[in-house]
């Protein structure tokens, strides 16, 4: 199952420093926020998406910028903390006394980084088609690997990670189209309401997108 990984904007955040060291607060997913368009559905992520996860007890990583060479946190040692609110998923981040650590915090610091991302692989999502102009796909339960600081919130809400949401669109339709042997092909997705643009135009411009953020997520590995 490939990772899929999600980008928001940094909200509600704190900095602090104490006597445990340097540290940062704030979210790393909101629920129920449907992202841009993207290949004919929208995504959210319900709450409670992440309560699995959080409940296992397995070592989540807080990486800078997806990197695993340059670690920031971990919840094994409770320098990273994770918790679901009714917002979304809140992180608290002890940074590390590295070299990394405090580039993050100098670039957090003065706004140069502004978002945070999310690695995962879903468990379980949900579709909502009642309205095929309005595809809404919703991640009800994730595996979560890692959270990033990052300097490329590929959107206000949500992006592309690993695996493309032309891809995941793809691989839903092919599902239906194994439940009901009737469907021999995948449905195409349902274009956006008329901006002005070409279909090959708007085709080109989303194409560009996926390459472009695909590369900044694969230059970071």
């Amino acid at each position: 199952m490939s990772i899929e990984r999600r980008f928001i904007a940094l909200e509600d955040l704190e900095i602090r420093a104490d006597d445990n060291g340097t540290a940062i607060k704030g979210y790393a997913a909101v629920f129920n926020r449907k992202s841009k368009e993207m290949w004919g559905f929208r995504e959210q992520i319900a709450p409670g998406a992440f309560a699995n996860s959080l409940k296992s007890n397995r070592n989540i990583k807080a990486l800078w910028n997806h990197n695993p060479d340059y670690p920031l946190g971990s919840t094994k040692n409770s320098t990273l903390t994770l918790e679901e609110d009714a917002k979304g998923l809140r992180f608290d981040l002890v940074l590390p006394d590295t070299s990394w650590g405090k580039d993050a915090m100098e670039s957090i610091r003065r706004g140069d980084t502004d978002g945070v991302s999310f690695g995962f692989r879903t468990k379980v999502d949900q579709w909502d088609e009642s309205d095929p102009k309005n595809i809404v796909r919703t991640l009800v339960d994730v595996d979560l690997i890692e959270i990033s600081p990052t300097p490329f919130p590929a959107y206000p809400q949500t992006s592309v990670g690993v695996r493309s949401f032309k891809e995941i669109f793809e691989s839903h339709m092919a599902g239906k189209a194994q439940e009901d042997p009737e469907r021999r092909e995948i449905d195409p997705p349902v274009p956006p309401e008329p901006d002005g643009r070409s279909d090959q135009e708007r085709m080109d411009a989303v194409k560009a997108e996926l390459s472009y953020w695909n590369q900044i997520i694969e230059g970071g590995n």
